[in-house]
């Protein structure tokens, strides 16, 4: 997901934002917001100990900055894909799915979730009514620093009886981790066991009405639950008074996407790669690559087609130095590569990174060498994730 430099006058505030000043959070700009890195050591904070906290037990991370919008209509499911490579039309209620706005060359706009959550109605016994499925409806989340560039692109793509709605007055919460579920059920009964990875509901609780998806962006098991603002730090503190439970910030938030080898939008991605030199072929549903109909499939299919000059890959690095974004990579003299994100690996105790590398050297275990301050680092291709993903998908 993504960052971008911004001036002060820009910086907008969370919802949550006077909750996290008050746990000794350190803010930061990111995408377009002031956002906590990390926690004060009183709050048992801190980038690795928050890392570990989540590994082991279950983090709370504010993610308000992501777009939340909803796409309705009798026609949305046919209208998103003809901008989207997943199959929409097929998606059960309640179902989640990864995808990706393209452009015409194929490259990436946004990748985003999508959710069927076309509504259920009851129906009524004295009138006679039966239960029925309301009008289709899609709940999309985005990246905060593109948000704005995808409802424009959405807007402008979308037919006329397709609605798009900007859901700004909801706010964010991800709650991941092992204990996440343990946590989440003394909070809302009933929830967690309904759900397995990439499933979502509705959730009245109390006064708060809330939407529970089961997925996040750590590699372990969690749930996203978009809640409205003014009701936000109340959820907060009520998960945050759980056991299992503690605030936890972007720097943990990064380098545990990492070790679970998800791309960051603006940084593994953007408008000039396309998904399959992103390894993001997974995205791309299988029938869909063959029938096209979205934007950007004959340039993708071309790239399909022929393999891509360069791919995203995993590295591991030897010893302890860690190589960051726009490192150059090596094989001998020959530039045959580029870090887009790296960093120390708490779990594992060594660096690891994701890189762009030359087609013909990125097959495992390949020797590379990474410039890292007038140094050459030892390095080799390695699959991702390199911590193993948690995900929930049933007992």
């Amino acid at each position: 997901m993504s960052s971008e430099s911004e001036t002060e006058t820009e910086i907008q505030t969370l919802p949550l934002d006077a909750w996290h000043r008050g746990k000794g959070a350190r803010m930061v700009p990111f995408a377009g917001y002031a956002m906590p890195i990390q926690y004060a050591a009183d709050h048992g904070g801190g980038i690795v100990a928050e890392h570990e906290w989540t590994r082991e037990h279950a983090g709370l991370f504010d993610v308000s900055h992501m777009g939340q919008l909803m796409v309705t209509g009798e026609n949305a499911a046919a209208a998103l894909e003809t901008l989207v490579p997943g199959a929409i039309a097929s998606l059960k209620p309640g179902r989640v799915r990864y995808t990706l706005l393209l452009n015409e060359d194929g490259g990436v706009i946004d990748d985003l979730m999508v959710t069927n959550a076309t509504p259920w109605i009851d129906g009524d016994e004295e009138t006679g009514t039966e239960g029925h499925w309301g009008e289709p409806a899609y709940y999309l989340v985005v990246n905060g620093a593109t948000k704005w560039d995808d409802i424009g692109h959405l807007r402008e793509h979308l037919p006329d009886d397709v609605t798009l709605t900007h859901m700004d007055e909801q706010a964010l919460i991800a709650l991941q981790g092992p204990q996440a579920a343990a946590a989440l059920t003394r909070v809302m009964r009933g929830v967690p066991e309904s759900l397995v990875f990439m499933q979502s509901t509705t959730h009245d609780f109390g006064e708060w009405p809330l939407r529970v998806t089961r997925s996040g962006y750590t590699g372990e098991d969690g749930f996203e639950i978009s809640v409205p603002a003014e009701f936000a730090q109340g959820l907060a503190d009520r998960l945050c008074a759980e056991i299992e439970v503690r605030p936890a910030g972007l720097g943990a938030r990064d380098s545990l996407r990492l070790e679970a080898g998800l791309p960051l939008y603006g940084h593994d991605m953007d408008e000039n790669i396309d998904p399959v030199s992103a390894d993001l072929t997974f995205a791309l549903t299988k029938k869909r690559r063959e029938t096209g109909g979205w934007m950007g499939h004959e340039p993708v299919a071309k790239v399909l087609e022929q393999g891509p000059e360069q791919k995203r890959v995993g590295l591991i690095l030897e010893g302890r130095l860690p190589a960051r974004e726009g490192a150059e990579v090596f094989v001998g003299d020959r530039q045959v590569g580029r870090i887009t994100s790296g960093g120390f690996s708490p779990t594992l105790g060594h660096p690891i990174a994701m890189a762009y590398i030359d087609a013909d050297h990125t097959g495992e275990g390949t020797a590379l060498e990474v410039a890292v301050r007038n140094k050459r680092l030892a390095a080799k291709v390695a699959p991702m994730p390199f911590v193993p993903h948690r995900y929930y998908r049933g007992s």
